[in-house]
């Protein structure tokens, strides 16, 4: 029995069972402290959510990791916890891993290949990775999909639900259900392969003239909505060369790559990648066009399309920022889908915005951050929280979720990389001459060219 596509009620049943005990215990814990007033150890709690939820396999993790990046969608000692997840799901072992195989290819499928490995070369969260070779020798990673990870889904996300409904009881300044809508959309259509194809062809037609970075190309006939096989790129872990201490050169062709690769999709289509984790891209020094490095974009499950004027908001909100024009500030977040702000609830969004965007206005070269404050981040969301809270709170349009994760991703990996570039020098050569009529026209045809539908039509 199914109320989803490859959903099943069971399934779900026992995801939650699994899930419900850590996010039920913490449910007793906060109406402990609100109706008897006992004080809740948050941060051992949080601990605990973490063990509980870190061997699981499955969207949960990766929620959290979501969510950990987001100012306050979580309590801080939550957050904390929940950022230090990774994908540790147990690899399948070769007798599951031929039956899936079989499902999704049929029961000749190893015909098809002239080799494929037994052992996984990688594991995430919602499936593990294969390196095979095909019969005219090209190498190729096979994703393949855990089992049942609809129903896993459906299961985390009714989990989900509820503990942002607690927190929410908590804390009520940021009203979060249209973030939850947002992140159960994005979820969901991540459990679709063919469709993270489609998107893997969309982003390599956008950065096809980006210098440094390589994008991976599906192999149609060895693609199901479980299965996606696509061409291997030879990288590294970025971590692992960081720990090398790479020249500032080298630094700063990968942070060149990385902005590029998020941001030339982003004002050039309306198109942005929405999930920045190291383990999503890799690096390679053989890269001539970026200075010698360049980057592998590899994971393409979290897509967002932007309406046209979605972008004019974007880039409305830096120039607001960066003449000072409140009015224009109101308009731009009207555009980003906030409704009815105050004027003093618009002033604590502009110490947010002044945050994000301070690096594209500094027109010289510097670090991502000037000062060396790993808490600085953390401080400007702690005042932005308070302002909000004394001003009466704010709904979260759909439309921050994942671009506020971008901007603070990245801007996370910057960090780590220690870069120093010119940000607003690379910034203007994306936006000058920005029209959101030739935006529309270009998002058209390139969705149309990679076979995805269009989410904003005309009229």
């Amino acid at each position: 029995m199914a109320d989803r596509e490859g959903s099943t009620i069971f399934g779900e049943a026992r995801r939650m069972l699994r899930t419900s005990g850590a996010v039920g215990g913490i449910a007793a814990r906060f109406a402990g402290q609100r109706v008897f007033g006992i004080k809740a150890d948050k941060a051992a709690h949080a601990e605990d959510l973490k063990a509980v939820l870190g061997g699981l396999k499955g969207p949960m993790m990766k929620v959290a990791q979501f969510l950990s990046t987001v100012p306050d969608a979580l309590p801080p000692e939550y957050a904390k916890e929940l950022a230090t997840l990774q994908a540790n799901a147990p690899p399948m072992g070769w007798p599951f891993v031929r039956r899936r195989m079989a499902s999704e290819l049929g029961q000749d499928w190893e015909s098809r290949f002239a080799s494929f490995e037994r052992e996984a070369a990688a594991a995430a969260s919602l499936g593990q990775v294969h390196r095979a070779v095909l019969h005219d020798g090209t190498r190729v990673a096979c994703k393949l999909q855990y089992p049942d990870m609809a129903s896993v889904v459906e299961a985390d996300l009714r989990q989900l639900k509820i503990a942002l409904a607690i927190f929410r009881r908590m804390d009520s300044t940021l009203e979060n259900e249209e973030a939850y809508v947002e992140l159960s959309d994005r979820l969901r259509e991540e459990l679709d392969y063919k469709r993270e194809a489609a998107q893997q062809k969309l982003y390599r037609r956008m950065l096809a003239e980006v210098p440094g970075v390589r994008v991976p190309v599906p192999v149609d006939e060895l693609c199901t909505r479980r299965l996606l096989t696509m061409t291997w790129l030879d990288g590294r872990a970025i971590q692992a060369r960081i720990d090398e201490d790479p020249p500032q050169e080298e630094r700063a062709a990968y942070a060149r790559a990385l902005f590029r690769a998020w941001y030339v999709p982003l004002y050039g289509y309306g198109v942005i990648h929405g999930d920045p984790h190291l383990g999503n891209y890799q690096v390679r020094s053989d890269a001539p066009e970026n200075g010698g490095w360049g980057i592998n974009l590899l994971d393409f499950g979290v897509v967002r399309i932007f309406p046209p004027t979605f972008i004019g908001g974007v880039i409305m909100l830096f120039e607001a920022i960066r003449d000072g024009d409140f009015d224009k500030a109101a308009e731009a977040y009207r555009i980003w889908g906030f409704r009815d702000l105050k004027r003093e609830t618009i002033e604590v969004l502009n110490i947010w915005a002044k945050f994000l965007y301070e690096p594209l206005l500094d027109d010289r070269v510097r670090p991502i951050q000037v000062n060396d404050d790993p808490m600085h981040g953390r401080r400007i969301a702690e005042e932005v929280h308070a302002g909000l809270k004394r001003t009466g709170g704010v709904r979260v349009p759909r439309e921050f979720p994942l671009m506020d994760r971008a901007a603070i991703g990245l801007g996370s990996v910057f960090l780590r990389l220690g870069a120093r570039l010119n940000w607003h020098q690379l910034f203007q050569e994306l936006v000058q001459g920005f029209d959101v009529n030739l935006l529309a026209e270009k998002q058209r045809v390139a969705l149309a060219e990679a076979g995805i539908p269009d989410p904003h039509p005309a009229g």
